[in-house]
């Protein structure tokens, strides 16, 4: 369960770097707009979430990717015995869309709901999440794609192998 959890969180570290990708363009595309984790480090921090914080940069930057890298080990656990699909991992950086936009960023006052957001900065922040579940699902089965060849071959064997001559 361990070497799941880790390679979970290998694979979220990796699909948080494709989210911020998405995130980052988006932002560039419409009206610049400041990223969700400064937002929320600004909330969380002491004084006002309006004024920008000493080492705000940083402390988003750790908290975007840490749990980005939870969510991916946590993802990980019910797909210990099997690879999930992109459509799967898809719905699932929905749902953290969701639950996060809708509930915990509004109740810490970093953001407004995402019914009431700019729609573009939302429908950007969705295709984010988006691409993190797919990210997420191709990185996870690639680091676990070679697991199956080595247990179908058997225990490696340590003697040495015999010449044609049998000896």
């Amino acid at each position: 369960m361990i070497r799941d959890l880790v390679k979970g969180a290998v694979s979220g570290t990796i699909a948080t770097a494709a989210h911020t990708v998405v995130m980052m363009t988006g932002s560039r595309a419409g009206r610049s707009w400041k990223p969700p984790p400064k937002h929320i480090v600004r909330a969380v921090l002491p004084g006002s979430k309006h004024r920008p914080k000493p080492g705000e940069n940083v402390l988003a930057t750790v908290a975007h990717v840490g749990f980005g890298a939870t969510a991916g080990g946590l993802f990980a656990i019910p797909f210990r015995r099997r690879r999930p699909r992109v459509a799967e991992g898809m719905a699932y950086g929905l749902a953290i869309w969701l639950v996060s936009y809708q509930g915990w960023v509004p109740g810490l006052g970093a953001m407004p709901p995402a019914h009431r957001d700019r729609p573009g900065r939302q429908a950007v922040l969705a295709a984010a999440h988006v691409t993190y579940g797919a990210a997420l699902v191709l990185a996870l089965n690639a680091l676990r794609r070679d697991e199956g060849r080595s247990a179908e071959m058997g225990p490696v064997s340590r003697e040495r192998p015999l010449t044609p001559t049998g000896r």
